[in-house]
Protein backbone atom coordinates (compact mmCIF):
# COMPACT_ATOMS: atom_id res chain seq x y z
CA UNK A 1 0.00 0.00 0.00
CA UNK A 2 1.38 3.43 -0.88
CA UNK A 3 0.62 6.05 1.91
CA UNK A 4 0.61 9.24 0.49
CA UNK A 5 -0.50 12.54 2.84
CA UNK A 6 -1.08 15.67 1.30
CA UNK A 7 -1.40 19.29 3.07
CA UNK A 8 -4.37 19.97 3.17
CA UNK A 9 -5.73 23.92 3.62
CA UNK A 10 -9.39 25.25 4.59
CA UNK A 11 -9.21 28.27 2.24
CA UNK A 12 -8.07 26.30 -0.79
CA UNK A 13 -9.86 22.42 -0.33
CA UNK A 14 -10.03 22.08 -4.76
CA UNK A 15 -6.33 22.04 -4.25
CA UNK A 16 -6.41 18.91 -2.30
CA UNK A 17 -9.11 17.06 -4.67
CA UNK A 18 -7.77 17.66 -7.87
CA UNK A 19 -4.35 16.36 -6.53
CA UNK A 20 -6.02 13.08 -4.71
CA UNK A 21 -7.59 12.65 -7.99
CA UNK A 22 -4.84 13.02 -10.16
CA UNK A 23 -2.27 10.35 -8.30
CA UNK A 24 -5.35 7.88 -8.05
CA UNK A 25 -6.41 7.69 -11.47
CA UNK A 26 -3.09 6.80 -12.60
CA UNK A 27 -1.97 4.87 -9.67
CA UNK A 28 -1.18 1.24 -10.68
CA UNK A 29 -1.05 0.12 -7.11
CA UNK A 30 -3.28 0.80 -4.29
CA UNK A 31 -2.62 3.82 -2.33
CA UNK A 32 -3.89 5.21 0.59
CA UNK A 33 -4.56 9.29 0.46
CA UNK A 34 -4.83 11.10 3.60
CA UNK A 35 -5.22 15.12 4.38
CA UNK A 36 -3.57 16.44 6.73
CA UNK A 37 -6.43 18.80 8.28
CA UNK A 38 -5.18 21.53 10.76
CA UNK A 39 -8.29 20.66 13.12
CA UNK A 40 -7.71 17.34 12.72
CA UNK A 41 -4.34 17.19 14.70
CA UNK A 42 -4.73 19.98 16.83
CA UNK A 43 -4.88 17.06 19.79
CA UNK A 44 -1.23 16.77 19.38
CA UNK A 45 -0.35 19.56 17.25
CA UNK A 46 -0.81 23.24 19.37
CA UNK A 47 1.94 25.28 18.21
CA UNK A 48 0.62 28.67 17.31
CA UNK A 49 0.59 29.93 13.41
CA UNK A 50 3.94 31.33 12.60
CA UNK A 51 3.47 34.93 10.69
CA UNK A 52 5.79 33.61 7.81
CA UNK A 53 3.70 30.07 7.34
CA UNK A 54 2.09 30.60 4.27
CA UNK A 55 -0.18 27.70 4.70
CA UNK A 56 -1.83 25.05 7.67
CA UNK A 57 0.39 22.24 6.77
CA UNK A 58 3.28 24.59 6.98
CA UNK A 59 4.84 22.56 9.99
CA UNK A 60 1.89 19.51 9.89
CA UNK A 61 3.57 17.89 7.15
CA UNK A 62 6.27 16.66 9.64
CA UNK A 63 3.84 14.80 11.60
CA UNK A 64 3.74 11.79 8.87
CA UNK A 65 6.12 9.34 10.29
CA UNK A 66 4.18 9.49 13.40
CA UNK A 67 0.91 9.23 11.78
CA UNK A 68 2.33 6.40 10.51
CA UNK A 69 3.33 4.61 13.66
CA UNK A 70 7.06 5.40 12.61
CA UNK A 71 6.57 2.12 10.39
CA UNK A 72 7.22 1.82 6.55
CA UNK A 73 7.28 4.41 4.30
CA UNK A 74 5.26 7.12 3.73
CA UNK A 75 5.00 10.10 0.83
CA UNK A 76 4.00 13.99 1.76
CA UNK A 77 2.96 16.54 -0.71
CA UNK A 78 2.11 19.70 -0.86
CA UNK A 79 -1.79 20.44 -2.26
CA UNK A 80 -0.59 23.21 -4.93
CA UNK A 81 0.61 20.24 -6.93
CA UNK A 82 -0.92 17.71 -10.20
CA UNK A 83 -0.01 14.35 -10.64
CA UNK A 84 0.65 13.34 -14.23
CA UNK A 85 2.72 10.26 -13.63
CA UNK A 86 1.88 6.69 -11.87
CA UNK A 87 2.88 6.91 -8.31
CA UNK A 88 4.16 4.08 -8.17
CA UNK A 89 7.24 4.86 -10.22
CA UNK A 90 7.65 7.45 -7.00
CA UNK A 91 7.36 4.61 -4.40
CA UNK A 92 9.43 2.78 -6.30
CA UNK A 93 12.68 5.24 -5.53
CA UNK A 94 12.77 3.99 -1.81
CA UNK A 95 16.05 3.45 -0.82
CA UNK A 96 17.05 2.27 2.84
CA UNK A 97 20.23 4.20 2.85
CA UNK A 98 17.81 7.34 3.58
CA UNK A 99 15.89 8.83 5.94
CA UNK A 100 14.33 10.67 3.69
CA UNK A 101 14.14 11.61 -0.10
CA UNK A 102 13.33 14.62 -1.85
CA UNK A 103 14.35 16.82 -4.90
CA UNK A 104 17.35 18.64 -4.28
CA UNK A 105 16.02 22.33 -5.91
CA UNK A 106 18.44 25.53 -6.00
CA UNK A 107 15.71 27.60 -5.12
CA UNK A 108 16.36 31.04 -4.56
CA UNK A 109 13.47 33.21 -4.98
CA UNK A 110 13.75 36.83 -6.21
CA UNK A 111 9.83 37.74 -5.59
CA UNK A 112 9.47 39.36 -1.66
CA UNK A 113 5.40 37.98 -1.78
CA UNK A 114 3.78 34.83 -3.51
CA UNK A 115 0.41 33.89 -3.36
CA UNK A 116 -2.45 35.11 -0.97
CA UNK A 117 -0.26 37.93 -0.50
CA UNK A 118 2.18 35.54 1.98
CA UNK A 119 5.97 37.11 2.62
CA UNK A 120 8.23 34.87 0.46
CA UNK A 121 10.66 33.39 2.72
CA UNK A 122 14.41 32.87 1.25
CA UNK A 123 16.09 29.87 3.32
CA UNK A 124 18.94 26.99 2.28
CA UNK A 125 17.01 23.74 0.91
CA UNK A 126 14.22 25.74 0.28
CA UNK A 127 11.01 23.55 -1.03
CA UNK A 128 12.80 20.29 -0.75
CA UNK A 129 10.07 19.53 1.95
CA UNK A 130 7.21 20.39 -0.19
CA UNK A 131 7.54 16.71 -1.74
CA UNK A 132 8.96 14.09 1.08
CA UNK A 133 9.34 10.26 0.64
CA UNK A 134 9.67 9.77 4.67
CA UNK A 135 11.56 6.48 6.06
CA UNK A 136 9.41 6.64 8.78
CA UNK A 137 11.32 4.48 11.26
CA UNK A 138 14.50 6.47 10.60
CA UNK A 139 12.60 9.99 11.36
CA UNK A 140 11.71 9.05 15.07
CA UNK A 141 12.62 12.59 15.76
CA UNK A 142 9.48 14.07 15.23
CA UNK A 143 7.65 13.15 17.78
CA UNK A 144 4.60 15.65 18.13
CA UNK A 145 7.07 17.60 20.92
CA UNK A 146 9.54 18.05 18.46
CA UNK A 147 6.84 19.35 15.85
CA UNK A 148 5.21 21.45 18.23
CA UNK A 149 8.88 23.23 19.01
CA UNK A 150 11.25 23.04 16.36
CA UNK A 151 11.64 26.39 14.50
CA UNK A 152 11.16 26.55 10.94
CA UNK A 153 14.47 26.43 9.73
CA UNK A 154 14.92 23.32 12.11
CA UNK A 155 11.85 21.16 10.47
CA UNK A 156 12.13 22.38 6.46
CA UNK A 157 16.34 22.41 5.94
CA UNK A 158 15.96 18.47 7.95
CA UNK A 159 18.32 19.44 10.85
CA UNK A 160 15.99 17.03 12.44
CA UNK A 161 18.46 14.51 11.11
CA UNK A 162 21.95 15.68 11.68
CA UNK A 163 23.56 13.98 8.97
CA UNK A 164 22.16 15.91 5.63
CA UNK A 165 24.04 12.19 3.94
CA UNK A 166 20.74 11.02 5.21
CA UNK A 167 19.02 13.22 2.61
CA UNK A 168 18.63 10.76 -0.52
CA UNK A 169 18.00 12.61 -3.94
CA UNK A 170 14.81 12.21 -6.06
CA UNK A 171 14.79 13.20 -9.69
CA UNK A 172 13.97 16.94 -10.92
CA UNK A 173 10.54 15.38 -12.32
CA UNK A 174 9.16 14.54 -8.85
CA UNK A 175 8.66 18.36 -8.17
CA UNK A 176 8.72 20.63 -11.06
CA UNK A 177 8.62 23.89 -10.11
CA UNK A 178 6.61 26.10 -12.37
CA UNK A 179 8.03 29.98 -12.77
CA UNK A 180 11.07 28.90 -11.42
CA UNK A 181 12.30 25.85 -13.33
CA UNK A 182 12.62 26.45 -17.30
CA UNK A 183 9.72 25.16 -18.54
CA UNK A 184 9.33 21.19 -19.99
CA UNK A 185 6.63 18.44 -20.59
CA UNK A 186 8.98 15.68 -19.65
CA UNK A 187 7.60 16.32 -15.84
CA UNK A 188 5.71 13.76 -13.30
CA UNK A 189 4.34 15.63 -10.73
CA UNK A 190 4.11 19.72 -11.40
CA UNK A 191 4.34 22.10 -8.39
CA UNK A 192 2.27 25.79 -8.70
CA UNK A 193 4.52 27.13 -5.83
CA UNK A 194 3.75 30.65 -6.78
CA UNK A 195 0.08 29.92 -7.34
CA UNK A 196 -1.36 28.02 -10.23
CA UNK A 197 -4.53 28.81 -12.30
CA UNK A 198 -6.88 28.87 -9.88
CA UNK A 199 -5.68 32.26 -9.24
CA UNK A 200 -6.88 34.89 -11.87
CA UNK A 201 -2.92 36.26 -12.22
CA UNK A 202 -1.67 32.81 -13.00
CA UNK A 203 -4.18 31.41 -15.39
CA UNK A 204 -2.01 31.37 -17.96
CA UNK A 205 1.10 29.75 -16.04
CA UNK A 206 2.88 26.92 -17.66
CA UNK A 207 1.25 23.49 -17.32
CA UNK A 208 -1.92 25.75 -16.32
CA UNK A 209 -4.33 24.07 -18.79
CA UNK A 210 -3.08 20.47 -16.93
CA UNK A 211 -4.68 21.52 -13.58
CA UNK A 212 -7.63 23.31 -15.44
CA UNK A 213 -8.31 19.66 -17.15
CA UNK A 214 -7.60 17.58 -14.53
CA UNK A 215 -10.24 19.86 -12.13
CA UNK A 216 -12.79 19.35 -15.36
CA UNK A 217 -12.44 15.31 -15.30
CA UNK A 218 -12.50 15.64 -11.33
CA UNK A 219 -15.88 16.84 -11.91
CA UNK A 220 -17.11 15.10 -14.44
CA UNK A 221 -16.69 12.11 -12.92
CA UNK A 222 -18.42 13.30 -10.15
CA UNK A 223 -21.30 14.61 -12.06
CA UNK A 224 -21.21 11.05 -13.58
CA UNK A 225 -21.64 9.03 -10.47
CA UNK A 226 -24.50 11.23 -9.51
CA UNK A 227 -26.37 10.55 -12.77
CA UNK A 228 -26.36 6.45 -12.52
Amino acid sequence: MIRVFIGYDTKLPVLFNVLQHSIVTRASEPVAITPIVLPQVRAIHDREKHPLASTEFSFTRFLAPYLCDFEGWSIFMDNDMVMLDDIAKLWALRDERYAAMVVKHDHQPKEEVKFLDKVQTKYEKKNWSSVILFNNARCKALTPEYVNTASGLELHQFKWLGNDDLIGSLPHRWNHLVGYDAPTDDVSLVHYTLGGPYFKENEDCEHADVWRKERDHMLYCAQRGELD
